[in-house]
């Protein structure tokens, strides 16, 4: 299991990194979860997946964690954060 911790510095909402975590997510075995103060979403494809991590209400700047678990649990985390940069979401 390995456990990355992660702050957006977009200033206009969650929703772009939420659809990358949710489309990310798609393409490896490992399961993802978000953590964010205490409640946890787990990133597998679904149109209700998307509304449950906006649902956390993460602000901009806020810590949060992505966990993975699974055979390619580090390829899964290095392209979340791949795509956070493409996307300058994180530094």
């Amino acid at each position: 299991m390995m456990e990355k911790q992660y702050n957006i510095i977009s200033s206009t909402g969650f929703a772009r990194a939420a659809r990358i975590l949710v489309g990310v997510s798609t393409n490896y075995l490992s399961n993802l979860v978000l953590e964010y103060k205490g409640m946890s979403v787990e990133l597998n494809y679904s149109p209700e997946t998307i509304m449950d991590i906006m649902s956390l209400e993460i602000r901009p700047g806020a810590p949060f964690n992505i966990r993975a678990e699974g055979t390619d649990e580090l390829q899964a985390l290095q392209n979340i954060e791949d795509q956070f940069s493409k996307m300058k979401l994180i530094h």
